[in-house]
């Protein structure tokens, strides 16, 4: 394995982390706008698994 190769395995790790996180504040900040309680969490649920799926299918 070259460096380059090393050099893109890391920004690619890096990159997915600050990816997840911004997905996961945005999701957060939209569901504590308007709606209450159990829809609201359900409706956060179904966003992460929708941002995972895609991040499967982008692999």
């Amino acid at each position: 394995m070259n460096a380059n190769q090393l050099i893109n395995m890391i920004i690619r790790q890096v990159v997915r982390k600050f990816v997840n996180k911004g997905v996961d504040a945005g999701v957060n900040k939209l569901a504590s706008g308007g709606k209450q309680g159990k829809q609201a969490r359900h409706d956060v649920k179904r966003a992460r698994q929708a941002a995972r799926m895609t991040r499967r299918l982008n692999k």
